[in-house]
């Protein structure tokens, strides 16, 4: 019996290893990527500046919320920009964030819509529903609340949204913690992992991604996918919205343009927790991009590696893919300016990354602002108040 469990660690170890050298060879592809990316950077003015109204649902007060808020506010746009916030509960404490804004900001043109009603099982987009009828010009941009932007970030998605045939655009991001180890280790888990990911698949035309950090499109375009009513009950609303403006024969534009993505884990368990949550939005919506992610964690699959394979002359691999890893995390800060400060402690991350990867598999349950929810075969959410208890 212990021979044949040697002989099935051996084979499990090359593997692994096989595997941990195609991650580090991915590794060396995201740096190629990223390059591109950050050229492609271009400071193109619109055609036209539209009028834009910033939609903004909000729940609980996040920690830089008001930084986060502002950054909306403040933007170099020559012509007029409202931004609508939305609460579900007037008690909730980001209403006073938003009254300080307003009391802070006179010349702005910022309102608040406080409405608990229930669309679907998905309370952003419920809340999002209650604040679009206060809404007053053509072009909507929604961004979720822990989103920060630079100044020109609005001229920028109306120069993509000005292109022919763009439905939508969107932005990916990059990370940024609040306090404490947890929301450093969260914001290197969006700069070490999702970024690059991000980078490769676009630059390869392999992922068809639209991301809650920015969507940006006209209300004749939301009409004519059937608004957001047809996402009200979806998990990952973002990436519904972006599948229906292809399907409508228009495209999705994602700028060269990284917002930034402000994390506020406070404990491992919130950390973890949140990123199944964002694992198993990926997995239902692409199974089989989500799987092929698993050669991205090299350095773990080459832990694993010598640990069921031994000190052999394989354990190379290892060095090689600590090698590609830091070289990776170090072009990436190069590029774009990355602030979540734990570079060495980027492969003790990516065990991380992997643990919650291969957790995602077990169960189909996230949890989403303290409430839990089942994830259905059409990528529905079901709430189980018994799970709360």
């Amino acid at each position: 019996m212990s021979e044949l469990f040697g002989s099935a660690a051996a084979y499990v170890a090359i593997v692994c290893d096989l595997a941990a050298i195609a991650g580090s060879a991915y590794a060396l592809l995201a740096i190629w990527a990223a390059r591109a990316f950050e050229r492609a950077a271009l400071d193109v003015p619109p055609a036209t500046y539209p009028p834009i109204t910033i939609l903004k649902p909000l729940h609980g007060a996040e920690p830089d919320l008001y930084a986060n808020l502002a950054s909306f506010c403040v933007q170099d746009y020559p012509v007029p920009l409202q931004v609508v916030f939305g609460v579900a509960d007037p008690a909730d404490p980001a209403a006073a964030t938003v009254h300080r804004l307003i009391a802070e900001m006179p010349d702005r043109d910022l309102a608040l819509v406080i409405n608990p009603r229930r669309h679907g099982a998905n309370a952003k987009v419920s809340s999002l529903i209650n604040m679009q009828v206060e809404a007053r010009h053509d072009v909507l941009v929604i961004a979720d609340s822990d989103i920060a932007v630079p100044r020109d970030y609005l001229t920028r998605i109306a120069a993509a949204l000005s292109q022919p045939d763009v439905g939508l655009v969107t932005c990916s991001y990059r990370g940024a913690p609040s306090t404490g180890l947890w929301s450093r280790f969260a914001a290197a888990g969006i700069d070490y992992q999702f970024l690059p990911n991000v980078l490769v698949g676009l630059k390869l035309r392999l992922a068809t991604p639209c991301f809650g950090s920015t969507i940006a499109l006209t209300k004749s375009t939301l009409a004519r996918i059937g608004g957001l009513h047809s996402v009200a009950d979806q998990l990952a609303d973002d990436y519904a919205l972006g599948t229906a403006v292809r399907r409508a024969g228009l495209k999705v534009a994602i700028p060269a343009l990284l917002v930034t993505h402000v994390c506020a884990d406070q404990s491992l368990r919130e950390l973890v927790l949140h990123e199944i949550r964002w694992a198993r939005t990926i997995r239902a919506m692409d199974p089989l991009g989500f799987t092929g992610l698993a050669i991205t964690h090299a350095v773990p699959l080459a832990v694993l590696g010598v640990v069921l394979g031994g000190l052999t002359p394989a354990a190379w691999i290892l060095a090689a893919a600590l090698f590609c890893r830091f070289a990776l995390q170090a072009e990436l800060h190069r590029l774009f300016r990355l602030r979540s400060g734990i570079f060495w402690l980027g492969p003790i991350r990516d065990i991380l990354s992997f643990v919650v990867f291969v957790a995602s598999f077990f169960g189909r349950r996230v949890e989403w602002r303290g409430h839990r929810y089942a994830v259905k075969a059409d990528h529905t959410l079901a709430y189980s108040s018994e799970a709360d208890s």
